[in-house]
């Protein structure tokens, strides 16, 4: 073990895997070389705690092993009167985090699966991609520069005032085949961004970088609630639409998602990522693996499975609609519901209007909010499932019913 010096640590050759080479008269004190032949300096100790601490110093040839050798003799000197630099410089980072680097941390932290969404289960990707669009969209234009430790509810007040203002509004590129898109503002995005930025205040409230949250007791405004429904006449609309659409021979996944949107009451993705074992015809029901709400039992009409079991079946692949093109899942229905939604007379409505059609027309027909919740799959109605292995059959019946009253509003004139 030869005493560290800027010949010893150039002679030092790479191996496979990192190894450490120890100064032979400073104890404590060596340096990493790693596979790729970068050398890092650091210091070795045990706090007062007997808590083995690892502190790095810097890279060999940004510092000479002599600066190094001088560095480490200053830390090792503050452990031995009972301080701990490594803490020490974490709380110093920890006072001069900014937004952007706690949002760093935060997703992070979310990538690993360790920050809960809803029923204490990791954050989904479709979630994460949504949080990053707020953080980058909103969050860190108008907050990133700022410290955490110094950042205030008149602060987050203002963040929620500028959004809503539409501070934040402009053409961003992506990577898309069109490469732009309109990041937004209004009273949505505000919401959400502020309800989004009050989780990442709070995990910096768990790992000690702040005491309190600066966002508790900050008003939201309230988001857009959908109350969009169609009337028997628009469904007769949708359903003309995608018969001369048919016809005329637009894409058959597109039609088949469609119907089984406005048949079934279910998100856009459950359908999209709906795979053939997850219908279950036998027990009238569709088993979802991974819904919103994670694993999800939902009704199924016989209106519903009639036109699933109609859809030819490709040999060797798993989901019920295929590709138009390229990919996993069919990706055309957000271009085709501007193609339907045109042929249709429709300008105010979106495939989560037919969800909310569905549970409307059950609304119609008499049945409970409860009943209805357990047909959408909302998490409140979702405790119903962990106790029954077959669906109940007032459930089915109720489901059968809402389909069939929907199928004859969009195929009767």
């Amino acid at each position: 073990m030869p005493r560290l010096t800027k010949s010893v640590v150039d002679a030092a050759k790479p191996k496979a895997s990192q190894y450490t080479v120890w100064c032979s008269d400073l104890k404590g004190f060596g340096v990493f070389i790693m596979p790729s032949g970068t050398r890092t300096y650091f210091v070795d100790y045990r706090n007062t705690h007997n808590r083995r601490r690892r502190m790095t110093i810097g890279r060999h040839g940004t510092i000479t092993a002599e600066e190094a050798r001088k560095l480490a003799i200053v830390i090792l000197g503050k452990v031995t009167t009972g301080e701990d630099p490594v803490e020490d410089r974490a709380v110093q980072r920890r006072k001069t985090m900014t937004v952007k680097e706690l949002c760093e941390a935060y997703l992070e932290a979310a990538d690993k699966g360790l920050i809960m969404g809803k029923s204490n289960r990791p954050k989904k990707e479709s979630t994460l991609s949504t949080d990053r669009g707020h953080i980058t969209n909103h969050i860190i234009p108008l907050l990133g520069s700022k410290r955490v430790s110094d950042l205030t509810k008149p602060d987050i007040n203002r963040f929620v005032r500028e959004v809503v203002a539409g501070r934040t509004v402009r053409t961003a590129r992506t990577q898309k085949p069109r490469g732009k898109s309109i990041v937004k503002g209004g009273p949505g995005a505000a919401s959400r961004s502020a309800g989004l930025l009050g989780g990442i205040l709070a995990f910096a409230v768990s790992e000690g970088i702040i005491d309190v949250s600066p966002s508790i007791g900050v008003k939201r405004p309230a988001d857009k609630i959908r109350t969009r429904r169609l009337s028997p006449s628009e469904y007769r609309s949708l359903g003309k639409a995608l018969e001369e659409a048919k016809a005329e021979g637009e894409l058959h996944q597109l039609i088949d998602c469609i119907w089984l949107l406005a048949l079934s009451g279910c998100r856009s993705g459950e359908i999209t990522n709906l795979k053939w074992d997850e219908v279950q015809s036998n027990e009238g029901c569709l088993r979802l693996l991974d819904s919103k709400e994670g694993s999800s039992v939902r009704p199924a009409g016989r209106a519903l499975l009639d036109h699933i079991e109609a859809i030819e079946r490709e040999e060797d692949w798993p989901y019920v609609l295929t590709p138009a093109r390229t990919g996993q899942i069919f990706g055309g229905l957000p271009g085709g519901w501007m193609r339907i939604k045109k042929r249709a007379g429709f300008t105010d409505v979106s495939p989560h209007t037919l969800r909310h059609s569905f549970a409307s027309t059950a609304g119609d027909l008499g049945y409970s909010e409860l009943t209805i919740a357990a047909m959408l799959g909302h998490s409140a109605a979702t405790v119903t499932s962990r106790y029954i292995h077959h669906l109940d059959a007032v459930l089915i019946a109720a489901a059968d019913k809402v389909a069939a009253r929907i199928y004859q509003m969009m195929t009767s004139d």
